[in-house]
């Protein structure tokens, strides 16, 4: 069952990561558009999923995971069917580009729908002991689309155009719709609510050290390919997939880390690596190394989520957990969605190594927040063997 929910994800979220790298050329080399609209149309995408992360959360647990799995998938549709629109029809730059925001607007709030959906389901399909290997699937899954995706929707853009891609974005959620429909939906919890201050102030702490290692993935999502662009580079796709390949590996072979050695040791491993590799793209003279420092920095994303993740379950009773994890979901969903607007900024003025400062500059202050739970995790086992 958690492996069919893995493969409709994949198929779902192939319709982010095809749009990912295509929609900055889009507004750049078709609507010539400057480098803050293209960082706009990328990250107001994630910003859309802030404002829907907890009424997805709060739906998932009060009907269950599968049906905020249906509603994403169904907007998922309706966000290719705008793009698409913006693209096709002959129309000024500025109504393609308000058509485009608009179609990205709908698409991060079928990606909220989308992945809490699947976080519930699967939590409620294997049981809250088994929340790393769920959070393992759902990340392999969700990257795994970025590395394939992004190579692909520059394929399908260079012949059959912007409108082509999405149009493609359009039918791959739908696939992953017919492979939903026969899998049982799980059986939601009853309890308590809790007030939403007072869930926010359970896990804010581990939702700040998401938030900073997300800083690092959204500078290589809006900007990775328009720096090999600008640079004369070649191979402009293969920095997500260099990303995208790096999370999937450690993922495939670290995924059984949180549940067996804690979620703190492995986030302040994992974020040294994702400073080393935002440093190496930074000060990359060549090509060979700016993909050596993507290939890093997707390895030390890749167990961010899950780490954090397990730690908010241990943290959050059963039937708070749609929307415990919706709330914490959105801490890099802002990160994702801020980033863009903000980097593009400064690239405009700076060039593309700012963004790359910025991206190694926040995951190294997410390494001191990921040592400052290890020490607090320790006084709390020395508390309780004293």
């Amino acid at each position: 069952m958690l492996r069919r929910i893995g493969v409709l994800l994949f198929l779902s979220y192939l319709a982010v990561g095809m749009s990912l790298p295509t929609t900055s050329l889009f507004v750049r080399e078709q609507l010539h558009m400057s480098n803050g609209f293209a960082g706009l149309a990328v990250g107001i995408a994630f910003l859309s999923t802030i404002f829907s992360r907890t009424p997805a959360g709060k739906l998932a647990d009060r009907f269950g995971g599968k049906r905020a799995v249906i509603i994403g998938m169904l907007l998922y549709v309706v966000a290719a069917g705008i793009c698409a629109t913006a693209a096709f029809l002959p129309v000024t730059h500025f109504i393609s580009f308000a058509l485009l925001l608009s179609g990205r607007i709908v698409l991060g709030l079928g990606e909220s729908f989308t992945v809490v959906g699947v976080l519930s389901w699967g939590f409620g399909l294997m049981g809250g002991h088994r929340a790393g290997r769920v959070l393992t699937v759902v990340g392999m899954a969700m990257y795994g689309a970025l590395a394939v995706g992004s190579l692909l929707g520059l394929d399908v853009m260079h012949r059959a155009g912007y409108a082509g891609m999405s149009a493609a974005c359009a039918i791959l959620p739908l696939i992953g719709l017919a492979l939903a429909l026969p899998v049982a939906a799980a059986v939601p919890h009853h309890g308590l609510r809790e007030p939403m201050h007072r869930l926010l102030g359970r896990i804010w702490d581990l939702g700040m050290v998401v938030f900073l290692q997300g800083i690092g993935f959204a500078v290589i999502g809006a900007f990775m390919p328009l720096l090999f662009l600008v640079r004369h580079w070649p191979h402009v796709a293969l920095g997500l997939t260099a990303f995208g390949a790096a999370f999937v590996l450690v993922r495939v072979f670290c995924g059984h880390l949180p549940d067996r050695i804690g979620g703190a040791r492995v986030a302040a491993v994992s974020l040294a690596v994702e400073t080393t590799g935002q440093a190496l793209i930074l000060f990359a003279a060549t090509p060979g190394f700016a993909l050596i420092g993507a290939f890093l920095t997707g390895a030390g994303c890749s167990m961010m989520f899950p780490a954090m993740g397990v730690e908010v379950i241990r943290r959050i009773p059963a039937h708070l957990r749609g929307t415990a994890m919706g709330v914490f979901s959105a801490f890099q969903d802002l990160a994702y969605g801020a980033t863009g607007p903000l980097t593009g900024l400064l690239a405009d003025r700076y060039g593309y190594g700012s963004v790359f400062l910025v991206g190694t500059i926040a995951a190294a202050l997410g390494l001191a927040g990921a040592c400052n739970l290890i020490r607090l995790d320790r006084r709390e086992s020395d508390v309780s063997s004293g």
